[in-house]
């Protein structure tokens, strides 16, 4: 069978929401060169820097579980649009903030913004798909999100080099051109579901199965979001590698994700979803553990290779497990708790990592990267999502 054959089938409308992903992504710069921006372009102290990135975790911390049931309520389609609208205005006027203490909230504005396009997304694809094409749909979207990743962040190194502010502004237009793009195709209307049984519509801040799964996806999450803080420190500034080359890492990350992740997903299918997401957990150990020591590009690159098959294990495996996990009637909830592990380990990482960097050294970064990865597949690895540890009762009540 072919790798990609779980694609044939997906309704229009994921295609279209992919497609308007991809336009997005083909764009997305800002972030990871946030910290280099400050510190070099601003020069910020990389504490400095790394406060920045905590106002920006805080941002998407804030706005994650409020966009989701926003997004239940007001429709998925209409919030996603939204966040777009917004967060590339917000790109826009960024670098011509010249006040610290208003690029600040702006950050954090921006955050919110960025931050209510997931959980509208997510559950916008899984009520638009039967379960059984779930992976596939976010296969699907990951793909474009990934192909989009693997042009933006090299034309941010070329960008970069020339004009941090054209970093923003190339993210910003392009944000924009993806909210014209998803209007025009697929209009103002809510798309229409795949049926199904609506079920019991619980809170998902009762569901133990839930909180398990993102409680134990946390801590490698944490050591992901070193690539937002500690990680260009340590490529660029101690190692003395361009920006250009910081780019081709995650262009690498990306073309990988688009070359293998389908395939990969298919080939694990029938794994148990605890396995699946205790390897990549274990990948981010040893990808990211061994950062400290490689210095040369060809080691660099090695390593980004083994993070990068952690991602495409972990995140496809946690993404089909929230859903499978959540009633239809709270789909945008649920996919907001998602978001909030995420926005949380974006709020906490880079800070915690570019703080222990500057007070610790990288060595002491990079173990804990380690330690942390090897806790999260050790919690995990027992997860089932066919044998819950328990089930929430129509009452609100846990039974074992």
């Amino acid at each position: 069978m072919h790798p990609w054959k779980g694609l044939q089938g997906l309704p229009r409308a994921v295609w279209l929401i992919s497609i308007s992903t991809l336009v997005n992504r083909l764009g997305t710069m800002a972030l990871p060169f946030l910290v280099l921006y400050l510190t070099e372009a601003r020069r910020w102290t990389p504490g400095e820097a790394g406060t920045a990135m905590a106002v920006y975790g805080l941002g998407a911390f804030t706005a994650a579980p409020f966009a989701g049931r926003l997004a239940d309520r007001l429709g998925h389609a209409r919030v996603l649009r939204a966040s777009l609208w917004l967060s590339g205005t917000a790109l826009l006027v960024l670098p011509l903030v010249s006040v610290r203490l208003f690029l600040l909230p702006l950050i954090f504005l921006w955050a919110g913004f960025t931050q209510a396009f997931w959980p509208s997304a997510m559950a916008l694809i899984t009520s638009l798909v039967a379960p059984e094409q779930r992976k596939a749909a976010f296969a699907l979207h990951r793909g474009a999100v990934n192909l989009g990743m693997a042009v933006g962040p090299a034309v941010g190194g070329l960008i970069a080099h020339a004009s941090y502010a054209w970093v923003f502004w190339t993210d910003g237009l392009s944000t924009l051109a993806s909210a014209l793009l998803l209007t025009w195709l697929l209009g103002r209307s809510e798309p229409a579901p795949a049926p199904g049984a609506m079920g019991e519509a619980s809170s998902p801040w009762r569901d133990r199965r839930l909180r398990w799964i993102l409680l134990g996806t946390l801590p490698a999450m944490l050591v992901f979001f070193q690539i937002e803080g500690p990680y260009p420190l340590w490529v660029v500034r101690d190692l003395g590698h361009s920006t250009r080359f910081f780019g081709l890492i995650f262009t690498l990350n990306t073309l990988l994700i688009v070359a293998f992740e389908v395939a990969l997903n298919l080939a694990m299918a029938r794994w148990p979803h605890g396995r699946a997401l205790a390897l990549g957990c274990l990948c981010y150990a040893l990808g990211f553990g061994l950062t400290g020591l490689a210095h040369g590009r060809g080691a660099l690159l090695g390593l980004a290779a083994v993070w990068t098959a952690g991602e495409m294990i972990l995140l496809p495996t946690a993404s089909d497990a929230v859903a499978g996990l959540a009633p239809a009637a709270r789909r945008g909830e649920y996919m907001g708790l998602y978001a909030l592990m995420f926005a949380t380990a974006l709020a906490l990482g880079p800070w915690l990592g570019v703080k222990g960097y500057a007070r610790f050294g990288p060595g002491w970064v990079w173990a804990g990267c380690a330690a942390c990865g090897l806790l999260s597949a050790l919690v995990l690895w027992p997860f089932h999502l066919d044998k819950p540890v328990a089930a929430v009762t129509p009452s609100g009540t846990e039974e074992a």
